[in-house]
């Protein structure tokens, strides 16, 4: 009783601790975006595999779905299921630049692992007395979410327009690479955990542990959705990191309409594209700043580089997502400064651009690989 009550322990603390790692399980490190943007289709197959190993609400799913399956032919038809409603959503979101916020998708996710759990511990008919959903339709469907919740990531690359469709269906090939090999750990390990004396309580640890793990995950996730609602809270949370120094060198400004601009430019971003604007400051001059989208959100970065810098360093000052950004930066170095706009959408976004101060424009209007270094 000791052993099974010790194992049970370490099966919950690794379940949590899944949870709590999952925060950062989607995230596509500067590496990855710079393998995905140089290489070709076959870094696509890379990061979607490397990808989905990491996704531990995806795994947490399918080892939910196999659980109590042992016939070869029932593992690839339910696997199936879940696979094609993955990859038509990942597909056709990502093809057409469909996003929903990450936080939201994700918090979906988490409680398809606590629906899978609840139905491997009958608790539609221990708790609520019916009949639980079709499997497969019910895989299916939520399956289609999942593959939301990938495009979503997918599409924060900048992905190539020209050969759009094979970079997702690479991506996709990876994601099943990934989900093969995942699952064949986890139908070795059950089966052997099935002929232990212990199975029967491992699998009510292993269920209760995923709907602990997948409640988490939801309540994590619908905080950090709360927060991304705000832009100004987001704003707030960017700026805070910054030290009162870094305060005495950038700030809002008020009233943007009394400033007399010396400048109006109009940037053109791609659709799925990026592109860098800078100006070059001398230390201690100042540049104030106004510029808005025709609509659309963009990622962008403000930072600046020291001139004559060979180590490829830059310091950002600030960086969101936005439709519209205004301020005022006094330069503690001498160097190029400006910002670096991503386009997500299936479109061109325009920029209107207004500045006023003690600067040379550079005019790089070209697009650009940005690594971001915080």
């Amino acid at each position: 009783m000791s052993t099974v009550i010790n194992q049970s322990r370490w099966l919950l603390a690794v379940l949590v601790a899944l949870a709590a790692s999952q925060v950062f399980g989607h995230g596509m490190s500067e590496a990855e975006k710079q393998a995905i943007t140089e290489g070709g289709n076959l870094s696509y197959i890379w990061i979607g595999a490397t990808h989905m190993l990491s996704g531990y609400d995806h795994l947490a799913f399918v080892f939910g779905i196999v659980f109590f399956l042992t016939r070869f032919k029932e593992i690839v038809k339910y696997v199936t299921a879940f696979t094609l409603g993955h990859s038509v959503t990942l597909i056709w979101a990502t093809f057409n630049a469909i996003q929903i916020n990450y936080f939201l998708i994700d918090a979906v996710i988490a409680l398809s692992v606590c629906y899978i759990a609840f139905v491997n511990l009958d608790g539609f008919k221990k708790y609520l007395n019916i009949n639980p959903p079709n499997m497969i339709v019910m895989i299916t469907g939520l399956g289609l979410i999942h593959g939301l919740g990938l495009s979503t990531r997918l599409q924060q690359l900048p992905l190539n327009q020209d050969q759009l469709l094979m970079n997702i269906i690479s991506f996709n090939v990876g994601i099943e690479v990934g989900q093969i090999s995942a699952l064949a750990v986890m139908l070795m390990l059950l089966a052997a955990f099935r002929k232990s004396h212990i199975f029967k309580n491992f699998s009510l640890i292993a269920n209760y542990g995923l709907v602990l793990a997948g409640g988490l995950l939801f309540l994590m996730q619908m905080h950090d959705y709360e927060h991304s609602k705000n832009p100004v809270e987001n704003v707030a949370s960017v700026e805070s990191e910054l030290s009162m120094d870094d305060f005495q060198q950038l700030s809002d400004i008020d009233g943007t309409a009394e400033v007399q601009w010396k400048e109006s430019i109009n940037v053109e971003i791609p659709a799925r594209g990026e592109k860098e604007y800078k100006f070059h400051l001398t230390k201690a001059a100042t540049l104030q700043y106004s510029w808005q989208t025709n609509g659309e959100k963009l990622f962008f970065d403000f930072h600046g580089e020291p001139t004559g810098d060979t180590t490829g360093f830059f310091k950002s000052f600030r960086k969101n997502t936005q439709s519209q950004s205004s301020g005022s930066l006094t330069s503690e170095f001498d160097g190029t400064h400006g910002w670096y706009w991503k386009n997500n959408s299936a479109k061109p976004v325009v920029i209107t651009l207004k500045v006023a101060g003690e600067y040379s424009r550079l005019d790089l209007k070209k697009k650009t690989t940005h690594n971001s270094i915080d």
